[in-house]
């Protein structure tokens, strides 16, 4: 792993990373981080909300997910719902496009606090999520 590290050490993902922590004053300690994180997710989940019970550009239409035994495992992915009806509006979209973006800033300045490398978690998990394939079902 530390060979794949080297080859994009200049990836976005790290230089983001050290943007974050270059601007990131205001709310550095890891209560404000934290609550900023989670005021992120609850923002998504309202614009996603709004998009629903305000523009109405799409529906959620939930049940439960019928699947069935003879589908092979490979195939299942198209043949489960999303429950989304619709196409997200243009506005919308920047809408969820910049709270998504926040949930990201926030997510980087913990692993900034911790000392966790975004890269390395995320090829960490890439890995396990190839590697195990159709078994990765967490």
């Amino acid at each position: 792993m530390s060979q794949d590290r080297d080859v994009l050490k200049e990836s976005l993902v790290d230089r983001f990373q050290e943007l974050v922590n270059e601007v990131l004053v205001r709310h550095h300690s890891i209560l404000d981080v934290l609550s900023k994180l989670a005021e992120s997710e609850s923002r998504i989940n309202r614009a996603l909300t709004k998009s629903v019970t305000g523009c109405g550009c799409i529906q959620i239409q939930a049940s439960r997910q019928q699947y069935r035994e003879e589908i092979p495992y490979d195939a299942l992915h198209q043949n489960v719902a999303s429950h989304i009806v619709g196409k997200i509006c243009e506005k919308d979209r920047e809408t969820l496009e910049e709270e998504m973006g926040q949930l990201l800033f926030y997510l980087t300045a913990l692993a900034n606090l911790l000392d966790i490398s975004l890269y390395d978690t995320l090829v960490k998990k890439y890995n396990e999520a190839n590697t195990l394939g159709r078994f990765y079902l967490s």
